[in-house]
């Protein structure tokens, strides 16, 4: 059987071939896979529909399984409260659109984002105020150090802003399914986002139809360049490249000066918008940052992949980046596509952190407002294809 480059299977189109690759498309032929995996000298790479990873040119030397296991069973628990246990592999849009469709709230603020349902405890995926450790219960995931199969309940997964227990040790664990508590009720959850509550044209905090504050998600992630295109010069993409930097009370305080967004966590925590600072300094959607990379015509947070791009263009296009916000402002930028390296070499794992460093460069007239340019074309949230495990 012919082994495929991990191009063929990620958004950006990029990463060599692996030395075994192992669809997994039943979850009762999990023995074989693993059986088949542990036959090579390395521990093998999980894989979704890739549009949050980035493999090496040479690719990962390693086993690949493709988690491609698809299905949602509900179970009531009394109360109107709803279980959901979700393959893994099934697309996390698909989820979401199923469980408006059923009245179902808790995820209704989660379409439109791409990737697997499996890869959404790893990055602790959230939108809109809406995390998926919130809904989420436990997790049945492969543990490749103990070669066993455990049920991990939500207290046990170090869920925190974009991460996890599964994405610190990303050669650990291989999700297989998760455990969801939802709500039956046609009401969704309160709005805090105030460009969504304009969408809606409601006040922050109400709780508009279920059916519509979905729909309008979806519609504010088009309208913003959200959303994966299925073609155009954005197609090959792995969304958002940074996380919104932490920051101190002293930073949060002059970037609020210099007009950028500053918001606190529910933990206490000054974040502010990566894709703010990346334009603050000079970048705007459209640049060219490394050879066949671009920043996405839409939005500078976005990085695009063209004619002659590799892996370590796109890996230099992020350092480059990311150097420049340090170097003018102080702040560290978290990169987020998972990088999939050579067996044998380190992975890249983003950490939460920040530095303690002033912001050096003052507000120049008419510098980036962190908006970004309209968006042409038609846009489809992709349903079939998105991060694997780990994503």
């Amino acid at each position: 059987m012919r082994t495929p480059a991990l191009s063929e299977h990620t958004t950006l189109r990029l990463g060599g071939p692996a030395p075994l690759w192992l669809p997994h498309t039943d979850p009762t032929t999990w023995p074989n896979v693993v059986h088949a995996a542990t036959r090579h000298p390395h521990r093998p790479f999980t894989l979704g529909g890739g549009s949050n990873t980035l493999v090496d040119d040479d690719g990962p030397g390693r086993p690949v399984i493709h988690i491609a296991t698809r299905g949602i069973h509900a179970r009531s628990l009394g109360g109107g409260d709803v279980a959901l246990d979700v393959a893994a592999g099934h697309p996390l849009d698909d989820l979401v659109a199923h469980t408006v469709h059923e009245g179902l709230t808790g995820i209704e603020y989660l379409g439109g984002i791409p990737g697997t349902t499996g890869a959404a405890p790893v990055q602790n995926a959230g939108a809109y105020g809406q995390e998926t450790g919130t809904a989420l219960t436990a997790v049945t995931a492969y543990d490749w150090t103990t070669r066993t199969t455990a049920r991990i309940p939500r207290s046990a997964c170090g869920f925190g802003y974009r991460t996890s227990v599964f994405k610190q040790q990303p050669d650990r664990w291989t999700i297989l399914s998760v455990t969801l508590r939802l709500r039956r009720s046609r009401i969704a959850a309160p709005v805090t986002y105030r460009h969504l509550a304009t969408a809606l044209d409601v006040p922050p905090g109400a709780r508009p139809p279920l059916a519509e504050a979905a729909a309008a998600v979806i519609g504010d992630r088009h309208a913003r360049g959200l959303l994966l295109p299925s073609d155009g010069p954005d197609r090959r993409q792995a969304g958002s490249c940074y996380l919104n930097p932490r920051v101190t009370p002293a930073q949060a305080e002059q970037l609020r000066r210099t007009g950028a967004p500053v918001h606190r966590t529910p933990g206490g925590e000054y974040r502010t918008s990566a894709g703010w600072l990346l334009e603050h300094v000079g970048f705007t959607p459209g640049s060219r940052i490394a050879p066949g990379i671009r920043c996405s015509s839409c939005r500078t947070l976005t990085l695009t992949a063209h004619s002659g791009a590799t892996t370590a263009a796109f890996r230099q296009a992020l350092g480059t980046m990311a150097a420049e916000v340090h170097a003018r402002t102080g702040i560290a930028l978290i990169r987020e596509p998972a990088h999939v390296p050579r067996a044998g070499g380190p992975a890249h794992v983003p950490r939460a952190g920040g530095p303690a460093d002033p912001i050096r460069d003052p507000p120049r007239p008419g510098t980036a407002s962190g908006r970004h340019a309209p968006c042409p074309g038609p846009r489809a949230a992709v349903t079939n294809s998105g991060p694997g495990v780990p994503g």
